[in-house]
């Protein structure tokens, strides 16, 4: 791990979280359960170049927020969250907040913002529960009703009209 240019906790995060790339690597991850290269970049709305990601990639596990798997000869390596990686979530969480507030964009794409909005911490937790378990693999935790990632792409397709 590279150690950060001063003892400031912001200037640490922002050495590994604070380009546009990182971030949005983290949120197709989180939310898109995109977790191979050719499914990042792809799947990717805003259209990362193929040097771009392979390098956040890098970065990002050597960070210690992201895993790589090993790929046996022929497979393909798959990305997973670290606890790290999943305690971006809240940070994620919060400049989509910021974003729902004061910039415009689609009614879709905005719709599992306003969810998580909506229904507040507990279900940032869930969906933090939910991600331990995908990435992780913890025991999943007993909840009443739909899961949260389940509930997110119900927003979505309800708005979306699917």
């Amino acid at each position: 791990m590279v150690e950060p240019r001063s003892g400031c906790p912001i200037n640490a995060a922002v050495e590994v979280l604070g380009d546009r790339w990182s971030l949005l690597v983290l949120r197709d991850v989180i939310f898109g359960d995109r977790r191979y290269f050719r499914v990042l970049l792809t799947g990717s709305m805003e259209g990362i170049a193929s040097n771009i990601l392979a390098d956040r990639l890098v970065r990002l596990v050597e960070a210690g927020i992201l895993t790589r798997g090993t790929a046996a000869r022929g497979q393909r390596a798959r990305y997973s969250l670290t606890e790290a990686g999943i305690q971006t979530l809240p940070i994620i969480y919060a400049l989509g907040d910021w974003g729902l507030h004061w910039r415009s964009g689609s009614g879709e794409l905005r719709s599992r913002q306003q969810l998580m909005r909506d229904e507040g911490p507990a279900f940032l937790a869930q969906l933090m529960d939910e991600l331990r378990v995908s990435h992780l693999g913890a025991t999943p935790k007993p909840h009443d009703g739909p899961g949260a990632f389940e509930r997110l792409n119900a927003a979505y397709a309800a708005e979306r009209g699917s």
